[in-house]
């Protein structure tokens, strides 16, 4: 994701935002998601919010850095931190000015499978604001000195990721497990292929990939469906009307059960592990979402917290957690630990992993992890940010504009014997892979690790 240049926030924005912009009613089941279609035939889901004059608009393309052409990964993050960087007659400046007058936030960001946007607006801005956007995804720029400083940036945090033994641990895994696929190739790319990318290149992912036939749409907050129609034209009327772009195929993981050890003179090791998930559109995600929380996605309610750090103290922290890529959807899982400590823990949690596939869950860890799941969902809906980015995700995965108020139920319908079958699908000890950045005591690796690219 490429950031927005750190600049102040105008008094009344700030006061808007501790303000909180958005009040659940406790369920999100109460939260009313009407479908607006624009006299250009362009669909936005909205849900309404009087209570705060602002508005948010999330925004959507299908297909992102995994579809960045061959040897110029990296194109589609790179447009990310350029298209607010100038737009038609306005240079990076004047349109960066024209924002923060206006205290209006507007940013894009690139991952594996989608390119997004987000804008966030006072009311009384509101047409302003849409039309900068519109702007920015229309008329681009990209001029030579934006370029070459966003170029410098995007070099600068691939540098410092390859410092970090975190992210180390998981660009290695992600090539493990994804030696011939775009999955295997970090979204912000490498120093070599960020190098390739041209203007010409930039301009070509917009005219192309940026389309009505692959956009989706979520706003949330002061603004009627009346009033939302034409500024969804007004806003994305002059995209292409269909994308071009690669199609990415479906990946089958690689490398099952290898290890594989980075050497880094480092007095703690980061390790992760890993294997095949469960799609989001899998009616078996909400067993599997309940099976990953009692494991290692609840935090110290966990069975690998409670086992690896509360009875043995081997780590801080370890944790589980589902990554439903659109073409392999992921179980992945992290500790950090002592080099001597590494062997032990990577054992307890084998260990774990092969007693919940044999065992599911039981009726009272099942019933702990629905009154989470169900119950936490509502707090992540605080402001019309969130909730114009939930619109987004509940679209991109057609799970139904009932959706939030069906949650709850999808959950609750999940008994123990579905989660022993998933459990007994999804937790393969032996398929595990392991990737550890460090310098781990006992641990003996199965290959060496896989090449930079």
């Amino acid at each position: 994701m490429m950031a927005l240049l750190l600049r102040p926030i105008p008094a009344l924005l700030l006061a808007v935002i501790c303000i909180g912009g958005w009040i659940t009613s406790g369920s999100a089941a109460g939260i009313d998601v009407q479908s607006v279609r624009s006299p250009g035939g362009i669909e936005a889901w909205l849900v309404e919010d009087h209570n705060v004059p602002v508005v948010a608009v999330t925004l959507a393309f299908k297909g992102g850095a995994a579809a960045d052409p061959e040897g110029k990964a990296g194109l589609a993050n790179m447009v990310s931190g350029l298209l607010d960087e100038g737009a038609g007659e306005l240079d990076s400046q004047a349109f960066q000015r024209r924002l923060a007058d206006l205290s209006i936030s507007l940013g894009f960001d690139a991952g594996a499978d989608s390119f997004s946007g987000s804008l966030y607006t006072l009311k009384e801005n509101l047409d302003e604001a849409v039309d900068l956007m519109a702007l920015a995804l229309t008329e681009p720029r990209f001029d030579e000195d934006a370029v070459e400083r966003i170029r410098d940036q995007i070099l600068i945090g691939i540098a410092r990721d390859e410092a970090d033994p975190g992210r180390t641990a998981t660009r290695t895994w992600l090539r493990l497990v994804f030696p011939d696929h775009p999955y295997g190739s970090p979204v912000q790319g490498t120093a070599e292929s960020v190098g390739r990318i041209g203007v010409d290149d930039l301009r070509g992912f917009v005219e192309r990939r940026l389309a009505r036939d692959n956009l989706i749409v979520g706003v949330a907050g002061d603004i009627t469906p009346e009033e939302l129609e034409p500024l969804l034209d007004r806003a994305f009327g002059k995209l292409r009307a269909e994308a071009e772009g690669s199609e990415v195929p479906d990946a089958i993981l690689a490398n099952a059960g290898e290890t594989v050890v980075v050497e880094r003179p480092i007095p703690q090791s980061i390790v992760v592990l890993g294997g095949r998930g469960v799609s989001r559109k899998d009616p078996d995600w909400y067993a599997a979402s309940l099976l990953n929380y009692v494991l290692g996605g609840g935090s110290f309610s966990s069975r690998l917290m409670q086992e690896v750090r509360e009875k043995r103290g081997l780590a801080y922290s370890v944790s589980t957690g589902l990554h439903p890529l659109d073409h392999a959807p992921l179980l992945i899982g992290q500790v950090a630990t002592q080099n001597d400590r590494v062997a032990d823990s990577i054992e307890i949690i084998r260990a774990e992993w092969a007693r919940i596939a044999e065992e599911g869950l039981s009726e009272a860890e099942l019933q702990d992890a629905k009154t989470y799941l169900t119950g936490s969902f509502p707090l992540s809906l605080d402001s019309t940010r969130r909730v114009a980015a939930v619109l987004v995700s509940v679209q991109e995965n057609e799970l139904g504009i009932d959706y939030l108020q069906r949650r709850d139920e999808f959950f609750n319908e999940v008994t123990v014997e579905d989660t022993k079958r998933v459990a007994e699908r999804l937790f393969d000890p032996a398929g595990l892979c392991f990737v550890i950045v460090g310098q781990p005591a006992g641990v003996t690796p199965t290959r060496p690790p896989p090449e930079a690219g």
